[in-house]
């Protein structure tokens, strides 16, 4: 205890100490401090960007397909499937599991928007009233939601931008829907109302969802009340998608055990190759956090060897007043932890700053139609930020062991004369 605090009080000596004399080294230290700053900021902004791309991405594919959806299994690809029944047993005891945060009612209709000099192919998606609106009035442009808590069916529908744009159309205009319908010798025709205009920056979503009401789609179907395309099911832990997915279907195949009509398909399996590119996003940015703990490292072991050369007479001075080499090389591994502290604490000061600053005023704008975003989104989770802190300041102070064996070479009567 107190060889550590006289090593310690040496450092802090040597660390606040004010020396002209070795300038040029003095610089070369700094210049390793810049290092690991200019490197902690790096890694920051990786972390909080992925964090925050992945979240956003990840929020908008599951605002247009849930997490977890429960289907007829006759139902391909298509939009226009077999329905299911909405008052099966089973969904209870799905609604009651503790992964299920809830599951609505959902039904899907391909159709035609004919605004008499445009067409337009669009997948109508219908929700009931238990419908949570949260995600589309958080990229909602113009309008409003649909209400479909009121008994007499709702004859609005939500379209995107991207339509808007293409079409010419705007909030309150009026358009004319057609569907083909198996043996009919005529499409039908229905009129709807445009209540609100959204854009979420997907296009391969915008340009295929408009959103109505359930009972339209019902109505178009001829589906009993009871009848829809399936559920969307929204869970509270991600990190257990496959295994609530594996549990749900369980509980159908309870019911179901003759002849199973409903399977579960979670979102990572329908949209695979977009999650397949965001798990590609996490391998980049452990190649970055590698790089630039390496290079903060290497600029640190500089910097500790030209200390411990600057400070040659002391080391001499120390060994020959009965100083151990244990002792010594601790004495420079606090020093080398004070700068490595400095080093992170401005750089983590720069990256809050900068994280701070694109998150309220989004200045670094990207292309929607190759990331899903219109602006760089930053996600800061402090848990993480202290993760990564500890594990850049115990791997750099690790690497600076090997150089800092370099003191127990160095003997003390030749220390003391060199110059």
């Amino acid at each position: 205890m107190k060889k550590l605090r006289y090593e310690y009080y040496l450092a802090k000596k040597l660390f606040f100490a004010n020396d002209q004399k070795h300038h040029f080294s003095k610089s070369i230290i700094n210049f390793a401090v810049a290092g690991i700053a200019i490197g902690i900021i790096v890694i920051i902004l990786s972390v909080s960007i992925t964090i925050g791309f992945k979240k956003e991405v990840k929020n908008k594919v599951v605002g247009f397909g849930s997490h977890i959806q429960l289907l007829n299994y006759s139902t391909s690809n298509s939009y226009d499937n077999t329905p299911i029944l909405s008052d099966e047993d089973w969904i209870y005891n799905i609604r009651n599991h503790p992964n299920i945060k809830y599951a609505e009612r959902f039904a899907t209709k391909t159709g035609i928007i004919h605004t008499g000099k445009e067409i337009e192919g669009v997948v109508l998606k219908g929700f009931g009233k238990e419908h949570t609106w949260e995600f589309f009035k958080n990229h909602l442009t113009k309008g409003e939601v649909l209400d479909l808590k009121k008994e007499e069916q709702n004859n609005g529908i939500l379209i995107s931008q991207i339509m808007a744009s293409r079409m010419k159309l705007k909030v309150g205009d009026p358009i004319r829907m057609f569907f083909m319908k198996q043996n009919a010798t005529a499409p039908q025709l229905r009129k709807f109302i445009i209540k609100g205009i959204f854009s979420t920056s997907i296009n391969e979503f915008d340009r295929m969802f408009a959103i109505v009401d359930i009972r339209q789609i019902q109505r178009l179907n001829k589906w009993a009340p009871n009848q829809i395309s399936g559920f969307d099911i929204i869970v509270n832990d991600f990190n257990k998608l496959e295994e609530t997915t594996y549990e749900a279907q369980n509980i159908i195949l309870n019911y179901q055990q003759d002849v199973l009509t409903v399977r579960a398909i979670n979102i990572t399996h329908k949209y695979r190759e977009i999650f397949d590119w965001l798990n590609l996003i996490d391998m980049n940015v452990w190649v970055i956090l590698g790089l630039m703990i390496a290079v903060a490292g290497f600029n640190m072991v500089s910097g500790i060897l030209i200390l411990i050369l600057e400070r040659t007479q002391m080391i001499g001075t120390l060994k020959a007043l009965g100083a151990e080499n244990k002792s010594i090389r601790k004495l420079f591994l606090i020093i080398a932890g004070f700068l490595i502290t400095k080093g992170l604490l401005w750089g983590n000061i720069l990256a809050l700053a900068i994280c701070f600053i694109q998150k309220k005023f989004s200045l670094i704008p990207l292309d929607p139609n190759s990331y899903y975003v219109d602006t760089v989104p930053i996600e800061l989770n402090f848990s993480y930020l202290v993760i990564l802190n500890i594990a850049t300041l115990l791997i750099t102070i690790i690497m600076l062991v090997i150089p800092s064996m370099f003191i127990s070479r160095i003997s003390p009567d030749k220390a003391i004369k060199f110059d």
